[in-house]
């Protein structure tokens, strides 16, 4: 009897970082152990020396990479695999900001492809929780010179130049390669990106790590990849209704939805997608009923695939979840 696909759970990847915390074990129950530094939980991961492992069903313990080998299609979708062949082309995450990330960007995807051989990066943040006060920087303030920047870059003023915003949970930032950024103390957030893990770091507030030495910066790097236009809105405004599929973010890379379950079942329909989906719960708990009498369980801080061969599957919340569904709008070379 062929064994068919299902949705698919990983073993989160766990990275310390000078400025990570506690709240991926006290919110999101990771096993961190008694690290106090755990920053990043790479949830859904094709990055070489990175790649995730299957932790639910029969194929428990075999890689993405693998995955993406012997289904291909069936598992992302006839136009991804045309376009990535068996490179998964997003990576999430959850990210602890106990202390302020550094000041970065990502190059897009032509200088990227050109300097490391690799995707650019374009990212988007949900705001999962945040403490009182916490903010974020995203953009500058109004549309800057290079000649400006650098000068405000040697006297360690760049964060006049820089938008920072207050933030709250539910709160969601598109992050297009090339705008400047960072994540603040005090919040937790659901990441999704391209599948890149080259970072660009402009400045890092003179921070020293463990061993007392200061951190790498990529000035000169960071240069051709920056967009030094600025004063606009920066957050991403949504409407949320509930028991529906309200959209957040459509970009070529990804697409992001907000699901706000209360009591309900909802029905979906992938067909016309060409594409996998993921779920992230960024609150509650919910079930996913498919093949008539199969489930899993989906809680918070928890993140499935559901293979693109998988075309009707339900979301039952006998009381309250919130999920980010995530799929590839289109494949297709831009």
């Amino acid at each position: 009897m062929e064994r068919k696909l299902y949705p698919l759970k990983f073993e989160p990847i766990l990275k310390q970082r000078l400025w990570g915390g506690k709240k991926l074990n006290s919110v999101l129950k990771k096993q961190t152990g008694d690290a106090a530094d755990i920053g990043e939980s790479w949830e859904l991961s094709g990055v070489t020396g990175d790649v995730s492992i299957v932790s639910n069903g029969f194929l428990k313990g075999n890689s993405l990479k693998e995955l993406m080998e012997v289904y291909m299609s069936e598992l992302v979708g006839d136009k991804v695999f045309e376009k990535f062949g068996d490179d998964f082309p997003l990576l999430i995450k959850f990210i602890d900001a106990n202390d302020v990330l550094s000041i970065q960007v990502h190059p897009d995807d032509q200088l990227a492809r050109k300097r490391h051989n690799s995707f650019g990066k374009t990212e988007m943040w949900y705001v999962m929780q945040a403490d009182s006060g916490s903010r974020l920087i995203s953009g500058f303030k109004k549309d800057t010179s290079q000649q400006e920047y650098l000068k405000a870059l040697e006297e360690k003023r760049l964060e006049d130049l820089l938008a920072s915003h207050e933030v709250k949970s539910g709160d969601v930032f598109f992050i297009p390669a090339g705008r400047v950024h960072a994540i603040g103390k005090g919040i937790l957030l659901a990441e999704i990106q391209q599948t890149s893990d080259v970072t660009y770091r402009i400045y890092d507030f003179d921070r020293k790590d463990a061993d007392g030495n200061s951190r790498e910066l990529h000035t000169a790097q960071a240069i051709d990849a920056i967009d030094f236009s600025g004063g606009k809105d920066y957050r991403t405004s949504y409407e949320a209704r509930d028991n529906e599929v309200s959209p957040i973010v459509q970009s070529p890379y990804f697409a992001t939805s907000l699901i706000d379950l209360h009591g309900h079942e909802l029905k979906k329909d992938i067909y016309n997608l060409d594409s996998f989906v993921v779920l992230i719960c960024v609150d509650g708990e919910a079930e996913i009923h498919y093949d008539c009498d199969q489930r899993e369980k989906i809680q918070l801080g928890e993140t499935v695939l559901v293979p693109a061969d998988l075309k009707e599957f339900s979301i039952i919340a006998t009381d309250h979840c919130k999920l980010l569904e995530v799929y590839v709008p289109d494949a297709k070379e831009k």
